[in-house]
């Protein structure tokens, strides 16, 4: 059973930093990619960094330039260092791996998402 677990989430001060990490853990032979998107109340899920397992990034516009994702494909573990933080970065963040190899198949999977909060 394939299993995503956030953490470092909580609450910083806008400009502030915080680095969140994700752990596959389970039967799992390789991971295409692995990212982060969030969720703020009353809005869609979006996209906010996804990395492969060749290392091709993509980032979404708005933490371009403050937020760095990374991952280690052998601890089947991703990133994401979060710089220069706003309040509208506020939102809960998930964990998710896109083309998950296992004994049965190619699978995505989500985290319960983590909350982070950006206030003063």
């Amino acid at each position: 059973q394939v299993q995503l677990v956030e953490s470092g989430g909580g609450l910083a001060q806008p400009g502030g930093s915080l680095r969140l990490s994700c752990v596959a853990s389970g039967t799992i032979f390789s991971i295409y990619a692995m990212g982060w998107y969030r969720q703020a109340p009353g809005k869609q899920r979006e996209l906010v960094a996804e990395i492969t397992s060749g290392g091709n990034i993509n980032y979404a516009d708005f933490v371009k330039g403050r937020f760095t994702i990374s991952r280690d494909n052998a601890k089947n573990t991703v990133y994401l260092q979060m710089n220069s933080l706003k309040p509208e970065d506020t939102a809960v963040y998930y964990c998710n791996a896109d083309g998950v190899l296992t004994p049965t198949g190619k699978y995505d999977y989500w985290g319960k998402g983590t909350l982070v909060t950006v206030s003063s």
